[in-house]
C-alpha cells in the first residue's frame, strides 16, 4: 500500500511540476522558427503539457485504484461551453480553420480540470500562483528593458522599443492587469503582520508586484503614445454579430445556433460589414480577425448556443464572486483572487481577447476554484471531492455514481461485481486519455512541423532561393494538408516560377534553341499546380475571400495563355465579391479584369460601384478615368482625373503623377481629340503615408505570355482537388521567387 502511495505522490508531483512550467513559460515563450512567433509556440506548449498531464492523471488513477475528482460549480458550464465550441467548428463552412483555432481553446478549458485536480493544498496553490506571477514578471522585465532600448535577447525580432513576448501590447496590458491581483494577494499581509512574521514569499511577491506595476505603466504609455491598438468599433461588432446569426443565407439555422464557427470572425466581418464602414478614414482597408469584444465574437462565431453557454458560465462565476466578496467583507479582508477573476469577466465583455488571454482566463478560474475548495467557508456543497463508482442493478443496467469523499461513502455496500467494475474504471479512463493523446498529438506534431518547414520556405524566399522555397512549401503541404494559407502561397510560387521559365523559353525560341520541350512541360506542370493549389485553398476555406482573390489573380495571369482563363478569373472574382460585398477593392479588381480584356463598359460599371461604396477612393476614380479615356470620353475622363487630384492633394508623389496626366489629356482634348493611350502605368517610387495607395491602373501582378494554342485550364468551381505534388521542380532556370506570406 505504501508503494502505491509513493507512486501516486510521485505522479502528482510530476503533474504539478508541469503545471508550474506551463504557468511560468506561457507568457515568455516565443520563437522565430514558426510563421507566427508568439501565439503558436504558446499553443504548442499548452497542448503538449495538457496531453502529458492527462496521461499522468490516468496513470495516477490506476495507481490509486480509483477515480477521484474535484467538483466545482464551473464544471458543467465549462464542459458545455467547450462542447459548443467544438460543434461550431465541426459544422463551420471553414471547418479546418475553425478546428485549428478551437482545439487550443478547448485544451485551455481542459487545463482547468487538470489544475483543480492537481493543485490540492495551500503549498501547491502557492507554487502554481508563484509560477504564473513569476512568468508575467519576467515578461514585464523584458518589456521594460526593451522600452529603454536595452535588448537582452539576441534575436533581431526583439530589438525594438515596443517588443513584447506576447506579440501585442494590448495583450500584454491585459495579462499584467489580470495577474497583478494574484501577486498583490500575498503582499497584503505585509501591511498587517509584524516585521518578525513577514515571510520571504511575501517579499518576493512584493517585488513581482512592483515589476508588474512598472510593466503595466510602460505598456499603457506605449499604447497611448507609441503604438495605439487597432480595434473594431463596437457598433460594427454588434452589427456583424447579429447579422451572422440572422442573415447567413444557406445556413440560417446553423448560423443562428452555432454561428460561423469558432475562430472564423474574419469571414463574418468581410461578409456582413456595412458599406458605411468605408467612411472610416483609417480602418476601412483593414480586415479584422477579432470582433470588438470577446462576447460579441462568440455571438458571431458560436451563435445562440455559444453565447448562452458562456453566459451560463458567467452567471456561475458572478454567483461565486458575490459569495466570496460577502465572506471577505465579513472578515474585513480583500479577496484578490476574486478581483482577478472579476477583471477577467469584465475583459471578456468589453475587450477583444486573443488566445493568450482566453487561456489566462481559464487559468484564473481554475486558481479561484482551487482556493474555494481549500477555503470553502460553507460552500462544501459546491466545492468538494468525489469518487466515481459503478453501481450494478438487478436488471443489468450499470450507471455511474459519485460519492463525496468526505461523506460516509464507506457505508455504501458494493457487490463483488460492482467492486470489479469500479477497479476497471481507472484503466478505462487511462485508455481514453491515451487514445485521445495519440490522435491529437499526431495532428499537433504534424501541424507544428509543417509550420516550421513553411517558415523555412519564407526564409529561402527572402534569399531568392526559388528551388528551396518551392520544395519547402510542397513539403509543408504534404505534412499538414489542411491549411489554406499554405496552398495560397504555393500557388503564387508556382505561378512566379512558371512566368520566369516562360521568359526563358521565349529567349530560347528567339535564339533558335530546339531543346525547349522540357522547359515547356515544366511550365505546364507549374501552372497546373498553381491552379490546383489555388482551388484547394478555396475548398479548405470556402468562406475566406482572400482565397478567391488569389484564385482570380492566378487565372488573370493566365489570360491569353490558357483557355477560358478570363471567364474563370471573373467567376473567382465574383465569388470574392459575394463574400466581401462592401469592399471597394473587390470591385476595383474585377473592373481591372474587364479593363485588361478591353470590356470598357463592364470595367466602368465596376469602378463606379467602387466609387459608390467609397466616395473618396482615389484609385477608383483614376481607373474610371482611364476607362473613359479608352472609350474616347475625354471630357468625363478629365473630370475623374481632377477628382483624383483633389483627393491626393496631400500626397506629393501621386499629385505629381496625376497632374502630368491631366496636362497630357488636356493637350489631347485641345488638339486632335485622338484616343491614344496616356502613360498611366508608370510607377511611383516615393514612399506613401500608411493606408494610402499609389494611383495606378489595376493590373495582374504576373502575366504569362500568350500561348497558341492555349492550354486547357480546370474550372474554379471544382471543390474536390488533389493535393498538389511538389515533385516537379524547374530544372532550366532559378528565377526569383516572391516573398511568401502565409
Amino acid at each position: 500500500m505504501s508503494m502505491k502511495n509513493e507512486v501516486s505522490a510521485y505522479l502528482e508531483n510530476i503533474s504539478l511540476l508541469f503545471t508550474g512550467i506551463l504557468f511560468l513559460a506561457f507568457p515568455l515563450l516565443f520563437t522565430i522558427a514558426t510563421t507566427e512567433s508568439f501565439t503558436l509556440p504558446k499553443q504548442t506548449l499548452l497542448l503538449g503539457i495538457v496531453l502529458i498531464t492527462l496521461l499522468l492523471s490516468g496513470a495516477k488513477m490506476i495507481s490509486d485504484g480509483k477515480v477521484k475528482l474535484i467538483r466545482t460549480p464551473f464544471d458543467l458550464p465549462l464542459f458545455i461551453f467547450g462542447l459548443i465550441i467544438v460543434l461550431s467548428a465541426v459544422f463551420s463552412a471553414n471547418r479546418a480553420d475553425s478546428l485549428t483555432t478551437a482545439v487550443p481553446v478547448v485544451f485551455a478549458i481542459i487545463s482547468y480540470f487538470l489544475v483543480i485536480n492537481t493543485v490540492k493544498n495551500a503549498s501547491t496553490l502557492l507554487f502554481a500562483v508563484s509560477s504564473l506571477v513569476l512568468g508575467a514578471s519576467l515578461a514585464a522585465v523584458v518589456s521594460i528593458l526593451a522600452y529603454f532600448k536595452i535588448y537582452v535577447l539576441p534575436f533581431p525580432l526583439t530589438h525594438t522599443q515596443t517588443f513584447t513576448t506576447f506579440g501585442s501590447l494590448l495583450d500584454q496590458a491585459i495579462y499584467f492587469a489580470l495577474v497583478l491581483p494574484l501577486s498583490l494577494h500575498f503582499v497584503i499581509p505585509l501591511f498587517k503582520e509584524r516585521i518578525s512574521d513577514v515571510k520571504g514569499a511575501n517579499i518576493t511577491f512584493a517585488i513581482t508586484s512592483i515589476l508588474l506595476l512598472m510593466g503595466l505603466f510602460v505598456t499603457f504609455y506605449q499604447l497611448i503614445a507609441i503604438q495605439r491598438p487597432v480595434m473594431l468599433p463596437f457598433e460594427t461588432g454588434f452589427q456583424t454579430a447579429f447579422a451572422a446569426i440572422s442573415q447567413d443565407a444557406g445556413r440560417t439555422i446553423l448560423g443562428f445556433l452555432l454561428g460561423s464557427g469558432f475562430g472564423t470572425y474574419m469571414s463574418v466581418f468581410t461578409k456582413f460589414k456595412q458599406a458605411a464602414f468605408n467612411l472610416h478614414p483609417t480602418l476601412w482597408s483593414f480586415t479584422f480577425l477579432r470582433s470588438s469584444s470577446f462576447i460579441l465574437e462568440l455571438l458571431a462565431t458560436t451563435g445562440f448556443l455559444g453565447i448562452a453557454s458562456f453566459v451560463f458560465l458567467l452567471s456561475r462565476i458572478v454567483k461565486e464572486l458575490k459569495n466570496t466578496f460577502k465572506i471577505a467583507s465579513g472578515n474585513a479582508e480583500i479577496d484578490m483572487f476574486s478581483i482577478s477573476l472579476l477583471l477577467a469577466v469584465i475583459a471578456t465583455i468589453i475587450l477583444p481577447l486573443s488566445f493568450i488571454i482566453q487561456a489566462l482566463v481559464f487559468f484564473i478560474i481554475a486558481l479561484f476554484a482551487t482556493r474555494r475548495v481549500l477555503h470553502s467557508d460553507g460552500a462544501k456543497d459546491r466545492f468538494f471531492e468525489v469518487e466515481l463508482q459503478f453501481v450494478a442493478f438487478k436488471k443489468g443496467f450499470i450507471p455511474l455514481s459519485t460519492y463525496a469523499v468526505d461523506s460516509d461513502a464507506s457505508a455504501h455496500q458494493q457487490t463483488q461485481e460492482e467492486r470489479s467494475l469500479t477497479k476497471f474504471l481507472p484503466v478505462s479512463f487511462f485508455i481514453i486519455f491515451l487514445a485521445f493523446s495519440v490522435v491529437i498529438g499526431f495532428f499537433v506534431v504534424n501541424y507544428v512541423s509543417a509550420d516550421v518547414i513553411f517558415q523555412n520556405s519564407i526564409i529561402a524566399a527572402s534569399k531568392n532561393n526559388s528551388l528551396e522555397t518551392y520544395n519547402s512549401e510542397g513539403n509543408a503541404i504534404n505534412k499538414f494538408p489542411f491549411r489554406d494559407g499554405f496552398y495560397r502561397v504555393y500557388s503564387k510560387t508556382n505561378l512566379a516560377l512558371a512566368n520566369s521559365l516562360a521568359i526563358v523559353l521565349a529567349n530560347q525560341q528567339k535564339t533558335g534553341t530546339t531543346s525547349t520541350q522540357q522547359t515547356q512541360q515544366t511550365i505546364y506542370n507549374l501552372i497546373q499546380q498553381a491552379i490546383s493549389a489555388g482551388r484547394q485553398a478555396t475548398t479548405i476555406s470556402p468562406q475566406t475571400t482572400t482565397n478567391w482573390q488569389n484564385l482570380s489573380s492566378v487565372y488573370r495571369s493566365l489570360i491569353g495563355f490558357g483557355q477560358n482563363a478570363e471567364s474563370f478569373a471573373i467567376l473567382a472574382s465574383q465569388q470574392a465579391i459575394a463574400l466581401d460585398p462592401n469592399n471597394p477593392q473587390q470591385y476595383l479588381d474585377l473592373g481591372g479584369i474587364y479593363y485588361q480584356l478591353g470590356q470598357w463598359d463592364n470595367a466602368q460599371r465596376q469602378f463606379q460601384i467602387a466609387i459608390n461604396l467609397k466616395a473618396d477612393y482615389a484609385n477608383a476614380y483614376y481607373n474610371l478615368g482611364h476607362t473613359l479615356e479608352q472609350k474616347g470620353d475625354f471630357q468625363n475622363a478629365l473630370t475623374q482625373y481632377q477628382t483624383v487630384k483633389t483627393l491626393v492633394s496631400n500626397d506629393p508623389a501621386n499629385l505629381s503623377k496625376i497632374t502630368a496626366e491631366i496636362d497630357t489629356l488636356q493637350a489631347k482634348i485641345g488638339s486632335t481629340q485622338q484616343a491614344t493611350k496616356t502613360q498611366a502605368t508608370q510607377q511611383s517610387q516615393s514612399s506613401l503615408p500608411p493606408q494610402q495607395q499609389p494611383i495606378e491602373i489595376n493590373q495582374p501582378a504576373t502575366q504569362l505570355p500568350e500561348q497558341k494554342p492555349q492550354v486547357k485550364l480546370p474550372e474554379p468551381q471544382t471543390t474536390a482537388n488533389p493535393t498538389p505534388s511538389p515533385s516537379v521542380a524547374p530544372t532550366t532556370a532559378t528565377p526569383t521567387a516572391p516573398t511568401a506570406q502565409p
